[in-house]
């Protein structure tokens, strides 16, 4: 189905280094078994059927006031500002 040839091609194209592309025919075979699979799973279209729910029926909203500065339990913050973990 797919070659390692391929798979080289498809490597230099998007400027990744690998060394062994043999290693990744298998996991490319998987993904697109697993493409087959969401194939055939007989969606006709992307539009979500659900049962109309009544406003009336839902529950009420309610403010709950907390008595300490939420900012403050952080642990990573600096002014108004919360510091996230870098992303790799």
């Amino acid at each position: 189905m797919v070659s390692e040839e391929e798979i080289e091609i498809v490597t230099k194209m998007m400027k990744i280094d690998v060394h062994d592309h043999k290693e990744f025919i298998d996991k490319v075979h998987t993904m697109i078994d697993y493409f087959g699979i969401l194939d055939s799973a007989g969606v006709e279209g992307e539009e979500i059927v659900m049962d109309d729910i009544s406003i009336s029926s839902l529950r009420k909203d309610e403010h709950i006031p907390y008595p300490d500065k939420l900012i403050e339990k952080l642990n990573h913050y600096k002014g108004t500002y919360v510091r996230a973990p870098k992303m790799v």
